[in-house]
């Protein structure tokens, strides 16, 4: 049986724009995406700290300190918005047995502050 965990988590990312003209997806720092092992174009879940707003969509590498969220979803968030976001997989039991998810706690700058 397959079970859906997290595998990773970015902890109060600050919301450093956002962009209603873009087709879709959240736009991620890509130094980020590598510490927290996001792939492009992966699912992942949005929880907006601020507003209790949760959505769906996928990842695209960006800069340093990027966060911007794009597209309809743009709508659901505002500049300086506090968000989670959540990458989920599916493990065996066996591989759950032994996982342990990434989390990454971020500053005002989304600089990491802790990674655990």
């Amino acid at each position: 049986m397959l079970r859906k965990v997290l595998l990773s988590k970015l902890h109060r990312a600050r919301v450093s724009d956002r962009n209603t003209n873009y087709e879709g997806s959240i736009t991620i720092d890509e130094f980020l995406m590598s510490n927290a092992q996001i792939h492009p174009y992966v699912d992942v879940e949005i929880y907006n700290v601020n507003n209790g707003a949760r959505f769906n969509t996928y990842v695209i590498p960006g800069n340093i300190g990027e966060i911007t969220v794009n597209g309809a979803a743009a709508r659901l968030v505002e500049h300086n918005d506090r968000i989670i976001i959540c990458h989920y997989g599916y493990l065996t039991d066996e591989e759950l047995q032994r996982h342990k998810p990434t989390i990454i706690l971020l500053n005002e700058k989304n600089e990491i502050i802790r990674k655990s």
